[in-house]
């Protein structure tokens, strides 16, 4: 399959485990191959038109930050939303066309993208609550910096769109993310709306490591 076949990979937060049926002479489970970074590139082509050749996304939150991002969590999601473990109907009909080695080829590319400082943020008049809530719901497993865990399939937060996430949470909460985990909903759940528009806005707001 070449890259015509692909739409925008819109990928992000929260995790499961589970990996459905392959397109027809497709080999492997995306999760365990090494991806290409090089092949990704030409594969990413037709994503870039919605998540932009530098993987910003778009700041309104419509489509979110992949740049950067750790290669298994962009996988683990393209993976969910072929299975059904994670709703996207526009996505669906080519994660399901995708080959597993192109699943991890795109992923080995955007993961090398840069981030940027220019991610939609919110209105920042309540960053503190959303610093008090990070440090004590978040902070254990996505990192004081919002850099995830790419063993654990964490996704990276850092310079994640302030509405794309809020989106997510509110989605979450309400149990329409059939990948969310487990305990990150149980953290959730009792979150006013007030609460999650203060987290995510301070989540994207984290500022962005230089690389060494």
């Amino acid at each position: 399959m070449h890259a015509s076949k692909m739409l925008a990979l819109c990928i992000v937060l929260a995790t499961s485990a589970s990996w459905a049926a392959a397109p027809s002479g497709d080999k492997g489970d995306p999760l365990k191959l090494k991806g290409d970074a090089k092949k990704g590139e030409e594969v990413y082509e037709v994503c870039s038109g919605c998540h932009l050749a530098s993987g910003i996304g778009r700041p309104d939150g419509s489509l979110p930050v992949v740049s950067a991002q750790h290669a298994n969590v962009l996988v683990k999601q393209m993976v969910d939303i072929r299975s059904g473990h994670r709703d996207n109907p526009t996505m669906l009909p080519f994660a399901q066309s995708m080959s597993a080695q192109e699943m991890a080829d795109a992923a080995a590319y955007m993961h090398t993208l840069k981030l940027s400082a220019k991610n939609g943020k919110g209105s920042g008049k309540n960053v503190k609550r959303g610093k008090e809530l990070y440090e004590k719901d978040c902070k254990s497993c996505h990192g004081a910096g919002g850099e995830g865990d790419e063993a654990k399939f964490i996704p990276m937060l850092t310079g994640q769109h302030f509405k794309y996430m809020q989106r997510q949470l509110d989605e979450m909460r309400a149990g329409k993310r059939k990948n969310a985990d487990k305990d990150m909903l149980k953290v959730i759940k009792p979150y006013s709306d007030a609460d999650i528009e203060a987290v995510s806005d301070y989540m994207a707001r984290l500022p962005i490591a230089k690389k060494k």
